[in-house]
């Protein structure tokens, strides 16, 4: 919906300015007070100006219906309690049960008789 409005809004802020560009310049005027030429050029000014501020304020209302909403307040949270420390429990570790004997000898015979 805001898209169409703003897209409306300059289609329609475009052709009035291409049409107020459409209007003749008049190169033979040479001044010389009010004669002929002078058309009396402060009814358009005075449209001009109430026109704009009508179409200002039709576009500044239209912004703020299609407004975001307000942020939320802040909400303010107790901080957490500090960590607990819990030392850890000793760790006894008693020897594995094992018979711990003299080594094996081998005998070889003295001479070598296979």
């Amino acid at each position: 919906m805001r898209s169409l409005i703003t897209v409306t809004v300059t289609g329609l802020a475009l052709a009035a300015t291409t049409l107020m560009a459409a209007a003749p310049a008049q190169a033979d005027w040479r001044g010389g007070g009010r004669g002929h030429y002078y058309r009396g050029g402060g009814g358009g000014v005075a449209a001009g100006i109430i026109g704009g501020l009508a179409l200002g304020a039709v576009v500044g209302g239209l912004a703020g219906a299609y407004a975001a909403p307000p942020p939320p307040p802040p909400v303010y949270y107790a901080p957490p309690p500090p960590p607990a420390y819990y030392a850890p429990p000793p760790v006894y570790y008693a020897p594995p049960p094992a018979y711990y004997g003299p080594p094996p000898v081998a005998y070889r015979p003295a001479h070598g008789g296979w």
